[in-house]
């Protein structure tokens, strides 16, 4: 095995790692939201994740960001789309959604990013593209189905609002990889991240207050799984997935986004101990043709 080989597949184990830890972000929620209000808990992930964020920072001697006014702009449009917006619906969605809707659901990233792109930058889609968004399309209409028919009859209303509000959660997502996209001068990775944790945190002050979740007792169960959030999937992800990024060509690293959906249906089964249902396996495999479909079309391009 040659040393290119060698490191192809140590990228590809890196980011499938990153994004095995992004699957989990859904168990995490849906242990937050059941004893902290949404922007609480963000609050308390980015108290947590900042300070890590700037000391790594330090170490490693990166360049801290001086954007002008128009890119400062856009990165506190990010902060309040990726940051804030992506993990409160993402705990509100996981409060009223299984956790392993929650992850077929946020699974759709790559796809309705590409469709943000074709209808706000105006980049022409190819097939792969086109064929990515029917497959996600498909696959949340596979475990939203027969909840909406539930709702019908008058059960299940609740995972129907929980399907949406993730499907929020990753239209923020999609916007912040969106407004990334139109900064003049780009930010890397690290100081990226370090920025939009402290905008958010920054920005979550005011709403947390009056929150009042002091009022009342906390789970330690709720505690521990934000704590988790901001240090595992927030730190660790974020490391072991520009870490494998970095030796793996565009298509090959978003090719392992797949594994998040699977590992968000693996760990509500095997943590939460919920029922994964056929739907939710129809789904999964649906959203995970549309990543394929989504990388392919991106290499193709």
């Amino acid at each position: 095995m040659t040393h290119q080989t060698r490191q192809r597949w140590l990228g590809m184990a890196l980011c499938a790692a990153a994004m095995a830890t992004v699957g989990s972000t859904v168990v995490a929620g849906r242990l937050i939201a059941s004893g902290l209000p949404p922007f609480t808990a963000t609050m308390l992930r980015f108290a947590l994740q900042t300070p890590v964020l700037w000391l790594l920072m330090w170490l490693l001697h990166a360049a801290w960001p001086r954007p002008g006014r128009r890119d400062g702009m856009l990165l506190l449009v990010q902060a309040l789309a990726g940051s804030v917006g992506y993990t409160v619906l993402l705990i509100l969605g996981t409060r009223h959604a299984p956790a392993a809707d929650a992850g077929v659901v946020a699974g759709t990233l790559p796809a309705v990013a590409g469709l943000f792109a074709v209808l706000v930058l105006g980049e022409r889609p190819g097939a792969g593209l086109w064929a990515a968004i029917a497959l996600a399309t498909a696959g949340v209409l596979a475990i939203a189905l027969p909840q909406a028919l539930d709702a019908a009859r008058g059960e299940g209303a609740g995972a129907v609002l929980g399907h949406a509000l993730v499907l929020g959660a990753v239209a923020c997502e999609a916007a912040f990889i969106l407004v990334n996209k139109r900064l003049r001068v780009p930010v890397p990775p690290l100081a990226l991240s370090a920025a939009m944790s402290l905008l958010g945190f920054l920005a979550c002050i005011v709403p947390a207050l009056l929150e009042g979740a002091w009022r009342q007792p906390v789970p330690a169960a709720a505690l521990w799984a934000t704590a988790y959030y901001a240090l595992v999937p927030g730190v660790l992800g974020f490391w072991l997935w520009f870490a494998g990024a970095q030796r793996l060509a565009g298509a090959q690293a978003s090719l392992m986004t797949a594994v998040m959906p699977v590992s968000a249906l693996a760990l509500a089964a095997l943590v939460l101990g919920e029922r994964v249902t056929a739907w939710q396996i129809g789904g999964c495999a649906l959203v995970l043709l549309a990543v394929v479909a989504a990388a392919a079309g991106r290499e193709a391009g």
